[in-house]
């Protein structure tokens, strides 16, 4: 109560046109105890919560540079020290920005970086990125011929972190998402695919299910989004041909999209 009562009265000030107003001792050691008071009951930091409002001390600076490559290197220098990623104090400390043709016509994002990207400062290795590349090498693509992003540029932290991974909060993804809107404004992809639900939670604010997202198309910036499964899903299927083939129509209607030629092989993968 006399908190709320000051902070009015302290606004009443404002509006009046004060900036500066004397405090005695006795006022001081009320107000010391006021916030000793808030900070006992204020919840530490974790990978599982998040504090109520996202850090606003840095600002994005516009990508500098010659070419669409030195533009990205300018975003992932910028990304590097970003402070309100770094003050959350539950992401690690490598960055891992992106991968791939800055010209191109397709982007893929995924969530977060893990163990084997963080240790390549690479996204989409290991074996979901081996799975990656087999989908693109499908297409008639490879790495070269894509922009490869993810939603949260670095890994998120557990206790006692080894290989365990885990999926980025929303404020996790939230402090990472100016630089993913820079990227694709200097990249200009004419299609943009989310790997997973986790992905498309973080483009679209949405909380459906990957099932719910894919086969219709959505916006992201005024670029057409198809939302499909990851790759590491389709690797911890038994038997995956059924989502193997969903996953494929996914891209099959990217390649529409893109004008592509389809071929009548292509068309028939993964069809009993």
């Amino acid at each position: 109560m006399l908190a709320s009562s000051l902070l009015q009265y302290l606004k009443q000030l404002e509006a009046k046109g004060t900036t500066h107003v004397p405090i005695e001792d006795n006022a001081r050691a009320v107000l010391r105890e006021l916030y000793t008071r808030g900070s006992a009951r204020r919840p530490p930091p974790s990978g599982n919560t998040s504090p109520s409002s996202p850090p606003t001390s840095a600002t994005l600076q516009a990508a500098v540079g010659n070419s669409s490559a030195e533009k990205i290197a300018d975003l992932a220098a910028q990304a590097q020290s970003w402070e309100p990623a770094r003050s959350l104090g539950t992401l690690r400390d490598t960055l891992v920005f992106s991968v791939g043709n800055p010209d191109a016509d397709l982007m893929l994002v995924g969530e977060a970086p893990g163990y084997q990207e963080e240790l390549k400062r690479e996204p989409f290795v290991g074996p979901a990125g081996q799975k990656l590349d087999q989908i693109l090498k499908a297409m008639g693509l490879s790495r070269s011929h894509v922009y490869l992003s993810n939603v949260c540029k670095f890994r998120p932290a557990t206790r006692n972190q080894t290989t365990n991974n885990r999926k980025p909060s929303p404020r996790e993804m939230e402090v990472s998402l100016p630089f993913l809107k820079a990227e694709i404004e200097v990249v200009k992809p004419r299609v943009i695919v989310a790997l997973g639900a986790t992905a498309a939670q973080g483009l679209l604010e949405s909380t459906a299910s990957v099932g719910q997202l894919r086969e219709s198309w959505h916006q992201f910036q005024g670029i057409p989004l198809r939302v499909t499964y990851h790759p590491s899903y389709l690797l911890r299927q038994e038997d995956g041909l059924q989502e193997k083939r969903k996953v494929w129509e996914d891209m099959l209607a990217v390649m529409e999209k893109l004008g592509f030629t389809i071929t009548d092989k292509q068309r028939s993968y993964f069809q009993k």
